[in-house]
């Protein structure tokens, strides 16, 4: 029975609720403008802090009428200011709240209300604004929609301290890329904003931070302005450098310091720059301290890997920074059982976000390691350190996976870790694992990692070989994603270097002949060296090379032919004679290039051409064709003698490039010997 009556009752206490609040929606449309007015203002003071009343409210249809009252030009200026107030509470409930906001059409309304001459009803719909567009579900676009809107906001600027705090805030909210920040720029944002950085007032100077740290980040337009910018006699670095100051609030430091990093990192400031290393640096480093809140340790750590993450000299110094590498292991600890948090709140937030330190630490790693073996060398012997991004590379948040794969590949660029730690953990299987089902984000740099533990001196290469690495690679060869093109076939060239027969023959077979024109043919130079340099690798030690010149030698030729004939830059055409050399070297393969005339033609031709490296790498081809202790090396000789090239190799022999003399004068002597 219980069952029964259970719906009933839901439905009695909902329409009790609604019927409560119902006369907050029926005032409204009451015909004396005072009632409405104070039927608004009532509305005001019933929906401060109270959820349920705010979307009981909106169920009603309170929005669509309060929009209209805002609209009317028969309204008072009064009524029109408490509506736009009463939409602002509105907007300060859920998600659904601001969605259901936006339905009515709510940004298109309150952008004309700007239009007005009375200031506190345009500070009104501001500050609803600004609650609409600080909201995740927002479109940042809806602001860029039509360009007078920019224009009017900043003009609006110099109206007053509200004006400028939410403006600032609504332009950082909304700042999303190249297009907004070139936007915001051609509109006057540095100059109109500048300013704001000496108000008197911390929430505008804040905002106006704010502003400058989404407008100057990965922008060098933006950050190359503002380091010429000065306000009242002094340049914005050394404003932004007073507001890193230690007795500044947390918020400012952190603020200005992300300003620094991103001019800096555009290359507007130099990475050696006093404000760079004894103010910026140390700054981020104070924010990675255990206590600091979670928040300010994440945003700390980010910016501080990526104001690091190209320069070897900022990682070393940043390395040696107050233990930075220890203190980073807590970020792996937290929050702990014998945690000193007491506020109940703040504890539930921190596990929820646990994740994002862990991100953090990951990425402050891999920029530490990027290029000092040192540096690297104290990061893995970190407690737990290779368990930890173990772990990390099968956690569920995707951007701890990724963080984890980037401080692996840091760390995989090192030659003793990849014969030790990378070893003894098994690194190679979690990220084989991962390699199997990641979005390409994470592909990339797994990949890359693959890559650095293929190479010869590695002990991981012969598992990873056994574990069906090669399948896995060719496939990554097809993908439309250039970075994979290139990882997929480097990560191939690394394992056919020195490898044993069956290998090479694996990769061929997997690559199929058609896939590896595809590959010789593709636009992107990367991807042709790196293909380049696999049927380099494919083709060393005479038996491999007359083994696979004997199944696939007609089509390698081809590939030869097209790539000599192309217009193709000098490394590409050096790489392509190496090939033909290591040919050349087999004892049955270089008959494929001694019945092949136009091959012959070609390699005389770049014997005389104007660039020494190709003229090198067709001496090499026709030292191996000529080499005296070799089967058939009197007709080979006699016939390139009658194509004429004793008499080139005569000429090279006088050459000023000492390789090249040295080089002719050799293969003369076989024809001498």
């Amino acid at each position: 029975m219980a069952c029964v009556l259970e719906a009933p009752l839901r439905m009695s206490v909902l329409s009790e609720v609604t019927a409560s609040s119902r006369h907050y929606v029926d005032r409204l449309f009451d015909l004396d403008p005072q009632k409405v007015l104070q039927g608004v203002i009532d509305m005001k003071n019933a929906v401060i802090g109270n959820n349920k009343q705010k979307a009981n409210l909106i169920v009603l249809g309170a929005v669509p009428r309060l929009l209209y009252l805002l609209q009317q030009e028969t309204s008072s200026t009064e009524l029109r200011t408490e509506c736009a107030v009463v939409l602002g509470s509105l907007a300060m409930g859920t998600e659904n709240n601001v969605k259901s906001l936006l339905d009515c059409h709510i940004i298109p309304a309150l952008l004309q209300g700007l239009l007005s001459p009375d200031l506190k009803f345009i500070e009104a719909c501001l500050r609803c604004l600004r609650t609409i567009f600080i909201s995740p579900v927002t479109p940042e676009d809806l602001l860029y929609t039509d360009d007078t809107v920019i224009s009017h906001l900043m003009a609006l600027l110099s109206r007053s301290r509200y004006t400028q705090e939410y403006i600032c805030q609504i332009f950082s909210h909304c700042c999303k890329g190249p297009d907004h920040q070139t936007n915001l720029f051609n509109h006057g944002a540095v100059q109109n904003i500048a300013h704001l950085l000496v108000s008197t007032s911390y929430k505008v100077r804040m905002q106006a931070l704010k502003c400058f740290s989404v407008l100057a980040f990965e922008n060098p337009q933006v950050s190359m302005t503002l380091v010429n910018v000065s306000v009242d006699g002094e340049l914005l670095p050394q404003i932004f450098v007073k507001m890193l100051q230690r007795d500044k609030p947390i918020e400012m430091q952190l603020t200005s310091a992300k300003c620094l990093t991103s001019m800096c990192r555009a290359g507007a400031i130099r990475t050696d720059d006093p404000c760079i290393v004894l103010k910026t640096l140390p700054c981020l480093v104070r924010m990675c301290s255990k206590d600091r809140l979670l928040e300010e340790r994440v945003e700390g750590a980010e910016t501080l890997a990526y104001l690091i993450e190209t320069d070897v000299e900022l990682q070393r110094m940043a390395s040696i920074t107050d233990h930075l590498i220890v203190m980073l292991a807590d970020y792996f600890k937290y929050p702990s059982s014998v945690s000193a948090i007491t506020d109940i709140k703040r504890l539930d937030h921190d596990l929820k976000h646990a994740h994002e330190l862990r991100q953090a630490a990951f990425k402050l790693y891999a920029s530490l390691g990027a290029n000092d073996e040192d540096i690297r060398k104290k990061i893995i012997e970190t407690e737990n350190m290779m368990d930890r991004i173990v772990n990390g590379l099968s956690e569920s948040s995707i951007k701890v996976r990724l963080a984890a794969v980037r401080c692996l590949h840091s760390l995989s660029r090192s030659v003793q870790q990849l014969r030790t730690s990378f070893q003894d953990h098994a690194v190679w299987k979690p990220l084989m694992k991962v390699l199997q089902n990641a979005p390409n984000e994470i592909l990339v740099v797994a990949s890359s990692t693959l890559c650095n533990l293929l190479l010869e001196f590695s002990p991981s290469k012969e598992p990873i070989l056994e574990s069906g690495a090669i399948e896995l690679l060719c496939s990554l060869t097809q993908s439309e994603n250039l970075a994979l093109r290139v990882n997929g076939i480097w990560a191939l060239m690394n394992m056919a270097f020195q490898a044993e027969q069956k290998i090479k023959s694996d990769i061929l077979r997997g690559l199929s002949t058609e896939q590896l024109f595809q590959l010789l043919s593709d636009s992107d130079v990367n991807v042709l060296m790196k293909t380049l340099g696999l049927l380099r690798n494919l083709l060393s030690t005479r038996p491999h090379i007359d083994h696979i010149m004997s199944t696939h030698g007609k089509q390698i030729m081809q590939a030869v032919t097209l790539i000599l004939e192309g217009e193709h830059n000098i490394e590409v055409k050096e790489q392509t004679l190496c090939i033909l050399a290591n040919i050349a070297d087999g004892t049955t393969a270089k008959e494929l290039i001694m019945t092949n005339d136009d091959i012959l033609q070609k390699i005389k031709y770049y014997m005389s051409h104007s660039n020494a490296k190709l003229q090198l790498a067709a001496m090499f081809c026709i030292s191996n064709l000529i080499w005296n202790e070799e089967e058939g090396s009197q007709e080979r000789q006699d016939k390139l003698r009658d194509m004429g090239v004793v008499d080139i190799l005569h000429k090279l022999s006088q050459s000023s490039d000492p390789n090249l003399c040295d080089k002719a004068k050799t293969a003369l002597q076989q024809y001498l010997a």
